[in-house]
């Protein structure tokens, strides 16, 4: 299966994303490397180029996850699935709290761990945002709310 991605499903991808990453959130304008089409479940994992697989992340989530498709959660020694942004409720796995991006599920923790939401460097990157007024978005408070 071919990995390469047309401009057209590129743009209908960030369309539906309404420009954001799919994952924190953050609106492609306010990062400095933008947005990239990530596929939910990997071509190596038998995933496919098709509008119901790709989602919009930013570069730092998009480089985290790789072809990654979840994670062992070793307080519980369990493999979890990564949070799915066609399928999955930004809500009902994350909460927003100043701006660290608190996970509620088993899922969110393990996709919190691997994308490395609560690293230094983004929270500093969150905050910023947030002091300028450009985090979270009204797009972003939609999924938040969700």
């Amino acid at each position: 299966m071919s990995s390469y991605i047309s401009e057209e499903l590129r743009s209908l991808v960030a369309i539906r994303a309404t420009h954001l990453c799919e994952y924190c959130l953050v609106h492609e304008e306010n990062t400095t490397y933008g947005c990239q089409v990530d596929h939910i479940i990997s071509l190596k994992h038998g995933g496919t180029t098709v509008l119901e697989n790709l989602a919009y992340a930013c570069v730092f989530c998009n480089r985290h996850k790789g072809s990654d498709i979840g994670s062992i959660l070793w307080s519980t020694q369990e493999f979890i699935r990564f949070f799915n942004p066609l399928t999955d409720k930004w809500a009902d796995h994350f909460k927003l709290d100043g701006a660290i991006i608190r996970p509620l599920t088993e899922i969110g923790k393990a996709t919190a761990q691997i994308l490395g939401f609560n690293n230094i460097d983004r929270i500093l990157e969150l905050q910023t945002l947030i002091a300028v007024g450009r985090y979270p978005t009204i797009s972003a408070k939609v999924r938040m709310k969700k």
